[in-house]
């Protein structure tokens, strides 16, 4: 049996590997009733890990994988899913900028193509059955490539009872000669891309527990702590054409480029941090700490510059949107049909979206300090409070409040008339 296995070398991927080997046998030559242990292709999307990625193809053959598939696919992350996710101003129950649930699409489409250019039986994931990424993987799979087969280890029961927590998968991976970086002493979990990189599990299971105290500084990668942060602001313009970001500071870049730069601005004045108890679509409810230095950047700048050149109905309408568009992305539905369609409105809403935002970042904050465009709809002739100067007729709101008044004028006729 072949199986392509999303691979990240962390502790979970790096055991699931050797057991699926192990555990998911086939059947050759079966008059001889031989079994051979199963060929595990493993897979890597680089998405921004950095050195995460560093020794990770002979880690995976020495961990029993037959070919390790490292592909840098940070470019086209940047261009096809966290751009035009921020377009929509995607935000997770107005906290999470969904950094890892953007993610999971772009690796199971990646990963649906090598299964079926290798001619595999299955693709293989780590995700735990507690959690949202199974979902992503395996909806992502269910639209892409309907007939394959999706082996999800942490859901079989053989596997949960030898590996009942993740001091069983430490033991293992040691027995083993599997290099891990996990231990005793840092037992969360990590998954680091281009938008963020996520903290979970271990003493972070407590929401009571403080994940900014001097004692967990040492957990953190993208970022300094704020009160560490330069004492002096520094100023950031970034330029914008239908939505997206195209320079910083006059410097033109490509969508990879601006993620880079802005994680680099960000982290540097500690920006992005966000430690959040979320709904997860399983139903319970998860802790999680996130660094997400550019994104915060660039969400708050894109919306800058919206409010300067949106209209007020079409923005509302794409508001109205945001929550729906944003559990799309949570729950797995990237490449659902009503994804699809939401963001064919949003491109619409952003053909005006372009000028030049001017921020100040400062010790974990990010303050305007400037927005201009040749599509403003801002008029200073009409928005003037200087008396006769303005175009606008303030007489003319006498008939406009009126007429709005209306319907609860007579509402309170009626109201007061039954007393």
């Amino acid at each position: 049996m072949k199986i392509v296995l999303a691979y990240s070398g962390g502790l979970d991927t790096s055991v699931i590997l050797r057991w699926l080997k192990e555990n998911y046998k086939a059947v050759i030559l079966r008059w001889l009733k031989e079994n051979y242990k199963a060929e595990i292709i493993a897979f890597c999307a680089d998405i921004g890990q950095e050195e995460e990625l560093a020794g990770l193809e002979d880690k995976a053959l020495k961990t029993g994988a037959s070919k390790c598939v490292i592909e840098d696919l940070q470019e086209e992350f940047a261009r096809d899913f966290i751009f035009p996710m921020f377009q929509a101003g995607a935000l997770y129950e107005n906290q999470y900028f969904l950094g890892t649930s953007i993610a999971r699409p772009l690796i199971a489409k990646r990963m649906v193509e090598i299964a079926r250019a290798e001619k595999a039986d299955a693709i293989a994931h780590g995700a735990t059955g507690k959690g949202n990424d199974q979902v992503r993987f395996e909806l992502s799979a269910a639209a892409l490539a309907p007939e394959l087969q999706v082996i999800a280890p942490w859901r079989e029961e053989r596997f949960r009872k030898q590996f009942s927590g993740r001091a069983e998968m430490i033991a293992f991976a040691k027995a083993n000669k599997i290099p891990i970086e996990a231990s005793a002493e840092k037992p969360y979990s990590t998954d680091r891309n281009l938008l963020h990189i996520s903290f979970e599990s271990g003493a972070l299971e407590d929401p009571w527990f403080d994940a900014s105290s001097k004692k967990m500084r040492g957990m953190y990668k993208l970022s300094v702590a704020p009160e560490d942060a330069p004492n002096e602001p520094e100023y950031v313009d970034l330029t914008f054409k239908n939505g997206n970001c195209v320079e910083v500071n006059k410097k033109k870049l490509s969508p990879l480029g601006v993620m880079q730069t802005l994680n680099k601005l960000g982290g540097k004045h500690g920006i992005g941090r966000v430690d959040i108890v979320e709904n997860r679509f399983v139903g319970m409810k998860g802790r999680g700490v996130y660094e997400t230095p550019g994104g915060a950047i660039l969400y708050f700048a894109h919306r800058q510059m919206e409010t300067l050149t949106m209209d007020r109905e079409v923005m509302h309408l794409r508001d109205s949107l945001i929550p729906k568009y944003s559990e799309l992305v949570y729950n797995g539905f990237w490449f659902s049909p009503e994804r699809e369609a939401l963001q064919a409105l949003v491109t619409e809403t952003q053909r005006d979206v372009r000028g030049v935002v001017r921020l100040k970042l400062y010790k974990g904050n990010i303050i305007v300090a400037g927005r201009k465009s040749p599509k403003s709809l801002y008029d200073p002739k009409i928005a003037t409070m200087e008396g006769e100067k303005s175009t606008y007729d303030q007489g003319d709101a006498t008939g406009f409040i009126r007429l709005n008044a209306l319907r609860l004028k007579v509402r309170a006729a009626l109201k007061y008339a039954r007393k």
